[in-house]
């Protein structure tokens, strides 16, 4: 089975998403989580470009992310015009940055190189090729990134392979050709990168090759796939397409055509299960609404609605599905089918760690029927296990109690000087006893979170080692401006597990409290 090395670049590409702003603890997050799925090369950013990729770098090499699997990659550009290497700062750190591989991306068209950069088609050659034997001096791995191979392939043959021969005796180790403008149809890149391995394959040494596609004429995908059967053994993308424009080649598509449908191999069948995870995951992460539409992992890639489609689904599980969705971690759905609905909620009970074989078909009916409603009303449970867990438990009558809420207070005070203060006052019960406590935070979230805290301590002192990691607010319909339902994630984390829950309200705080205690007492009930 011929391998397939996977590129991952939704830290450094997919972050440039419009609308998409990433923090340290996001980006640390998704490489982990990537690195669990088995993706071979992670980029973690353009070092040089901004602090906040600088930061990440400087995480990796503090050890705050530890791979067991993935390579760390740092992006970034050859050395200035007229500059020596050694002489260009963003160079030097790149060749002293934690990432053992480098990816250079130089240009291989030659009227942008003069147009654009405004030097010669020989000053390039000098800046790729000194650049990239510079850092294999300095003993790192250096893959190419040939930025507009495909256009300049096509307008001027020659030049497009002299870059990427300057590249190659260079020591690159992996020569991408990148469809920068994502213009390309398929066809074209199968034959452009047929004749381009042809013609590699006179040198010496023939060097690797690998693909990067965007997603600008909506072939992307399939443009990747196409230059795999060419013969790259490279694919780049990001997770769920994410990127500039209209986005990259999702890798998680491509991941799920070459291991089903090719034959090739890539992260393996076991880790191909969390294909459907990984997207939820990196969208909410994220902060951008999970395409309910997307190939192999959205909610809807095997719902079937009414009519023959359900009566074949009932007797032929493949009559209108392709593959198997188990395969990806995802589940056939039948739109009002209450038999479909009970076995999904059978399998995420089990999946929570919930027994539910003696409960009654009624009921489990009834439960369903309160997770739609929930999920109509704007809940959304897919970063929110924690939350799904309770509702369930709930509706069991296995929800412990551990306290309950009188009523809550906030307050937000901003001063002539320009300071500010949030304060929160909370009357709880905890079993026959009334509690009044008050906190100040940084915010309304922060001040309930603290105030919670004190009251509930002394009989739950495990709660100091619950953290709130993430909070996250998405305004579910903007028709209604400011009186808008909202939308509030909390991540948490108590020793080595970490859990989502999930809050809906009209008021933003009244959806971070439901959030908040929900995350508290998911964190009690199992002990953490």
């Amino acid at each position: 089975m011929t391998k397939i090395i996977a590129y991952d670049t939704t830290l450094r590409d997919g972050a440039q998403r419009e609308g998409v702003s990433l923090s340290l603890e996001d980006k640390l997050h998704i490489a982990q989580r990537l690195d669990e799925f088995g993706i071979d090369y992670i980029e973690g950013g353009f070092l040089g470009s901004n602090p906040k990729d600088a930061a990440f770098f400087s995480a990796c090499a503090s050890g705050r992310l530890t791979l067991k699997h993935a390579q760390i990659v740092a992006f970034g550009l050859p050395a200035r015009k007229g500059s020596a290497p050694q002489d260009d700062p963003a160079l030097q750190q790149l060749a002293e940055c934690a990432a053992p591989v480098i990816t250079i991306v130089g240009k291989a068209s030659e009227r942008q190189v003069e147009q654009v950069l405004q030097i010669s088609g020989v000053e390039n050659l000098r800046m790729i090729f000194e650049s990239i034997q510079y850092l294999k001096n300095k003993g790192k791995r250096v893959f190419f990134d040939a930025e507009h191979f495909f256009d300049g392939y096509l307008e001027n043959t020659q030049y497009a392979y002299e870059v990427l021969i300057a590249a190659e005796e260079a020591g690159a180790e992996f020569i991408v050709l990148a469809d920068t403008n994502g213009g390309m149809l398929p066809h074209q890149i199968q034959e452009i990168t047929q004749e381009t391995i042809y013609a590699l394959n006179t040198l010496e040494e023939p060097v690797a090759l690998g693909i990067h596609a965007h997603n600008d004429s909506g072939c992307a995908v399939a443009n990747s796939v196409q230059a795999v059967l060419a013969g790259v053994s490279m694919v780049q993308g990001t997770i769920n397409g994410y990127g500039e424009r209209v986005g990259n080649a999702d890798l998680l598509t491509i991941i799920a055509n070459l291991e089903l449908k090719l034959g090739y191999e890539t992260v393996g069948a076991m880790r191909l299960l969390q294909l459907t995870k990984l997207s939820r995951y990196v969208a909410d992460t994220m902060n951008v609404a999970q395409d309910a539409f997307a190939p192999y992992v959205g909610e809807s890639a095997f719902t079937h609605k009414g009519g023959m489609h359900v009566s074949a689904e009932t007797r032929l599980t493949d009559a209108y599905q392709h593959i198997d969705p188990a395969k990806v971690g995802n589940f056939t759905h039948i739109v009002m089918s209450e038999l479909a609905g009970r076995a999904a909620f059978k399998v995420k009970a089990h999946e929570l760690g919930i027994a539910v074989p003696e409960v009654s078909e009624d009921k489990q009916t009834a439960i369903l029927e309160r997770i739609k409603k929930r999920e109509a009303q704007g809940y959304s449970y897919e970063a929110a296990d924690a939350s799904l867990a309770l509702l369930i438990q709930g509706e069991l009558g296995s929800l412990p109690r551990y306290f309950s809420l009188e009523s809550f207070r906030v307050i937000t005070e901003r001063r002539p000087d320009g300071a500010k203060a949030t304060e929160a006052t909370i009357k709880i019960h905890v079993g026959d006893e009334r509690f009044i406590a008050t906190a100040e935070g940084n915010g309304p979230v922060s001040a309930l979170d603290k105030a919670l805290r004190a009251a509930i301590t002394r009989f739950y002192p495990q709660v100091d080692q619950l953290k709130l990691q993430d909070f996250k607010v998405r305004v579910i319909d903007g028709s209604y401006g400011s009186s808008s339902v909202t939308r509030v994630v909390i991540e948490t984390s108590g020793g080595e597990a970490s859990w989502g829950t999930v809050g809906v309200n009209e008021n933003i705080i009244e959806a971070s409290w439901d959030a908040l205690v929900d995350a508290i007492v998911y964190g009690l009930m199992k002990g953490l």
